[in-house]
């Protein structure tokens, strides 16, 4: 039993830090690096890959809607072909940067918005999908457990990492909790390590309702951005390495 712990990264901006990148960098396997829509910025990009090289974890793009105000988490009107044209943006800068730096991009996850918008809108799943594969047919698309943004990479010939999150709350219908609304995180260690292992275990998560939701757990993610991410980085892996499950990038 195996699984990859996912965090996303690269999120400060100029003078301003964001997350503890070097803390978490050595408690997790694939890095979602910010590639300067939502947040970061060239140098940010640049140190993070390089701190991901020095921790050996596997180096991903983090695409956003470009809204540096709202960190990528306010909904936008983008077309189908304007999020193709984003998101193979964003993918290229990071790709060309990682390059320079000797290392190969291993993957893309959607950030925030965009992330749930086409994890239901199958439009804007093929378009990202679509992106991803120009941008390299051998990436890795992160996506929603059981979503149209995991359909529509396969569909495209991509392969695909199903997500799943310790930090966040389901829906019944395997969504996330809105962060809008009441008890859309998680700030408790304890049942964060609780649902990730019940997610990888037995491939369920409950509800806020209640309910047990199926789902594939390929990849489990934590919010670099959190006030307790360093706190549950360190706290699943060890878990993780207790109860015989190997921590590994997904290939």
């Amino acid at each position: 039993m195996s699984i990859d712990l996912n965090c996303d990264m690269g999120e400060s901006f100029g003078p301003w830090p964001m997350g503890n990148d070097a803390a978490l960098m050595q408690h997790i396997t694939s890095a979602n690096i910010a590639c300067g829509f939502h947040a970061g910025d060239p140098i940010i990009m640049q140190k993070t890959v390089r701190l991901a090289l020095e921790h050996g974890v596997a180096i991903g793009a983090h695409p956003g809607y470009p809204d540096l105000q709202g960190f990528g988490r306010r909904n936008m009107q983008l077309s189908p072909d304007e999020v193709y044209a984003a998101v193979l943006y964003q993918i290229g800068a990071l790709q060309a940067i990682a390059r320079a730096e000797g290392a190969p991009l291993h993957h893309v996850k959607p950030h925030g918005a965009l992330y749930n918008a086409a994890a239901k809108d199958r439009a804007l799943a093929d378009a990202i999908a679509r992106a991803v594969r120009a941008a390299g047919a051998d990436l890795l698309l992160y996506g929603l457990s059981g979503s149209a943004l995991i359909a529509a990479g396969e569909a495209a010939g991509l392969h695909t990492c199903s997500e799943v999150f310790a930090d966040r709350t389901y829906q019944s219908d395997g969504s996330l909790t809105p962060r809008t609304q009441p008890g859309a995180l998680i700030e408790d260690t304890g049942k964060a390590v609780e649902q990730a292992l019940e997610m990888v275990r037995r491939q369920r998560v409950k509800s806020l309702d209640g309910q047990w939701v199926p789902l594939q757990a390929d990849t489990i993610c934590l919010h670099g951005d959190g006030p307790h991410a360093v706190e549950f980085a360190q706290a699943l892996f060890a878990v993780f390495k207790r109860e015989g499950i190997e921590v590994k990038v997904k290939m």
